[in-house]
């Protein structure tokens, strides 16, 4: 199985070289790509799973686009 992975502003630092075809197994979650990644799980703010705001606990499936977004601040 593999998923489209995109780490956004400063989790960028995070994202592999194989993110666009990003190895995952079944029962894999957001949460369990981000600590494979070794990101930390408070550094993450939101995420989305084929454009679609979702859990750090949400399954993940075969084709799958997982975006990871950091808090953003802006003024």
């Amino acid at each position: 199985m593999n998923i489209t992975l995109k780490c956004f502003a400063s989790l960028a630092r995070f994202t592999p070289p194989d993110a666009e075809a990003y190895p995952v197994s079944p029962g894999d979650t957001p949460g369990s790509v981000a600590a494979r990644l070794g990101i930390p799980a408070e550094e993450i703010k939101l995420v989305f799973v084929n454009g679609t705001h979702a859990e750090l606990s949400a399954p993940l499936r075969d084709g799958d686009r997982l975006g990871l977004f950091p808090a953003v601040g802006g003024g």
